[in-house]
């Protein structure tokens, strides 16, 4: 006879394993959730970018840059019909749209018709064509000679780009002495009419934004930033200046490998300022370094809240600094809110992402003009004191030797996945790297060794 107690026994350890294992699924199931939109989000976004702002081929950007972790699981259609890419990825699934001078900005808690039919103005044009104008601020190259050995750079050049001999995958390279450009090289796909994602470096455009700002007296950087949901702690005490300097005490992760602040906001965010002022104190305002493209999103919004209307803010990054330095293509783009956003979403040209560096390695001014007031870059190169030397306002600093071949007085733009713009105005120095390039796998100090090497 059968022995009912243990059979009982049996079907009660059976029925909690399986509720156990049921309990894990379901809870994996919801964390997957969570994660899909970031992973579905990063697909769509970067592929419509990639195709509808740079001219890149979907294969190409495919095979290398969405080409890790779970992102290069997700499935992309593009439709050039209406400038769209949805991404997908088990249930998860994103959308992108293209807005001409406005770049692509993901679907999110908005209607797509809505998106489409924001009132967006017209970017004025710049009223010149950098087809007859001598560089800097046109593309008719001066055959001058700077002293520096062209022929070394060539080798690097080649070593760089077509050999992938530093690690990394550059598409782009290079190298201004003494404001010339010495070195120019691409990878087979790509040209100087090639628009490059920024990532971070769109940071370092942010602090010239508010430079021109501070120069016309518009800002002041340091009184209280003055947002309404601040008044009530002691956020109301955080000033421009606390936000560019990465230490406004505000709460944040920057974590890119895992659902974190950062990726909720770039993927799954309509206003992502919004987002990113909502966040509490963790630190007393001033005290403590946290790098945060929350923050810089921030400084998105309160430029845009100076002015009267969008169109004038929406035109002002244009008129003011990247016409009168020669930038004449690029698209800044902006989120589902229409905020410009300032952590990561620049696009521009190699010879542009130089012209820039060479604003703040001539102080300030650029062909003649000086288009940021006196002493912006002495101030844009002093370190947080609690940045152990690393960064300044919106720029990465040498630090504790970051890059030790290169000189003390260096100072960078830095981006996600290997966008580097490197100023050595000891030199009389600039280097531009862009490409695909994760972090560690490209050697840039060896790089600046080599190239530091030919001057």
């Amino acid at each position: 006879m059968p022995d009912v107690n243990k059979s009982g026994t049996g079907k009660k350890l059976l029925y909690g394993v399986l509720i156990f294992f049921l309990v894990i699924i379901i809870g994996a199931a919801i964390y997957l959730s969570t994660l899909l939109p970031i992973i579905t989000g990063y697909s769509a976004k970067n592929m419509g970018s990639a195709v509808f702002v740079s001219g890149r081929a979907p294969v190409e950007v495919d095979t290398t840059d969405l080409d890790f972790s779970f992102i290069k699981f997700a499935r992309d259609k593009v439709d050039y019909s209406d400038s769209s890419v949805t991404s997908s990825f088990l249930w998860g699934r994103s959308k992108s749209i293209n807005r001409d001078d406005f770049g692509v900005t993901l679907v999110r808690k908005t209607k797509e018709s809505v998106i489409r039919n924001m009132n967006f103005p017209s970017i004025p044009r710049p009223g010149y064509s950098k087809d007859t104008i001598l560089w800097p601020l046109g593309d008719i190259m001066p055959d001058t000679l700077t002293g520096i050995n062209k022929d070394a750079l060539s080798v690097i050049s080649r070593n760089l780009i077509d050999e992938n001999g530093y690690g990394g995958n550059a598409f782009a390279f290079l190298v201004l002495h003494k404001g010339i450009p010495a070195a120019e090289a691409y990878k087979p796909q790509f040209t100087k009419e090639t628009r490059f994602l920024s990532w971070s470096m769109a940071k370092s455009f942010l602090n010239g934004i508010v430079g021109v700002l501070v120069k016309e007296g518009a800002l002041n950087i340091n009184e209280p930033a003055g947002l309404e949901a601040w008044q009530n702690d002691d956020r109301r005490s955080i000033t421009l200046n606390d936000l560019m300097r990465m230490q406004s005490g505000l709460k944040w992760n920057e974590d890119y490998g895992n659902r974190s602040d950062v990726t909720v906001m770039l993927h799954c965010i309509k206003d992502m300022a919004g987002f990113a002022y909502d966040f509490p104190l963790e630190s007393p305002v001033g005290s403590s370094f946290k790098y945060s493209s929350g923050t810089a999103n921030i400084i998105s919004y309160l430029i845009r809240r100076h002015f009267d209307n969008d169109n004038e803010y929406y035109a002002f990054p244009y008129e003011k600094l990247f016409y009168k330095i020669g930038i004449t293509n690029a698209v800044f783009e902006t989120d589902p809110s229409g905020t410009f956003v300032g952590s990561s979403y620049l696009y521009a040209t190699a010879r542009d992402y130089a012209r820039f560096a060479l604003l703040y390695q001539q102080d300030g001014i650029f062909n003649g003009e000086r288009i940021l007031p006196e002493g912006w870059v002495k101030y844009t190169r002093e370190p947080v004191p609690s940045s152990n030397g690393q960064y300044g306002s919106l720029f990465w600093l040498q630090g504790e030797g970051e890059v030790p071949s290169a000189p003390d007085d260096i100072f960078m733009c830095q981006g996600h996945d290997g966008q580097r713009v490197f100023i050595m105005p000891s030199q009389e120095l600039i280097v531009v790297v862009l490409g695909y390039s994760p972090r560690g796998t490209l050697d840039f100090n060896e790089l600046l060794k080599d190239i530091l090497g030919t001057i």
